[in-house]
């Protein structure tokens, strides 16, 4: 139980007030030892190291092909280091705007919630992408400057399993993503949904 030292005065530098002339010096009461009051440790031992540590996301020095990379990785150890870590790292990726519908995965959808984006990775369209076994580049676009198309065919750890996406990624012109390549859309690129797409 912590013991309370006996208060001591402290004066505060006097304030304007509203009329704008200045009070008259405030003297509150506070405890002469400070130190006396137990301070609970919320913080681990490696706090600083992980303030340091950003989570993995769009990079300012990504070029497209990088971010592509990039992500398809995450999506191949999808679960590693915590559940659905992959799909995490694509919506951080996402450059729609979650205060509206967006075509992302071709039909409009409310993607603003993540557990809403995360339910459509786990389709069976798109479940081949997660801890898939292997990929191939099939083609590349510059459509425009700041506008990059990649076709990637992908075989899933499921026998049989293989589909082939389209990343669509756009470099961000102002604002605070200026300059960062984001994905605009992750589109199937097959015989359109079979069955529809879960939402």
């Amino acid at each position: 139980m912590a013991t309370w030292a006996p208060l001591r005065s402290i004066s505060l530098t006097p304030g304007p007030t509203r009329s704008g002339r200045l009070n008259s010096r405030k003297v509150i009461a506070c405890s002469r030892d400070s130190s006396d009051v137990p301070v609970p440790d919320f913080l681990s031992s490696n706090w600083l190291e992980s303030r340091k540590k950003r989570p993995f996301g769009p990079r300012l020095d990504f070029s497209a092909e990088e971010a592509v990379q990039c992500q398809l990785d995450a999506l191949k150890y999808n679960d590693q280091p915590c559940q659905d870590y992959g799909i995490e790292v694509m919506y951080r990726f996402a450059g729609f705007d979650p205060f509206e519908r967006s075509s992302y995965f071709g039909p409009h959808f409310d993607l603003g919630q993540f557990e809403r984006f995360r339910r459509i990775f786990h389709h069976s369209t798109y479940r081949v992408l997660l801890s898939h076994k292997e990929r191939k580049i099939l083609s590349s676009l510059w459509v425009k400057e700041n506008r990059f198309k990649q076709r990637v065919w992908v075989r899933g750890s499921r026998p049989e399993e293989e589909e082939v996406f389209q990343f669509t990624m756009v470099q961000r012109v102002g604002g605070s993503w200026d300059g960062y390549w984001l994905t605009e859309s992750l589109l199937h690129d097959g015989d359109g949904f079979s069955g529809g797409v879960a939402y």
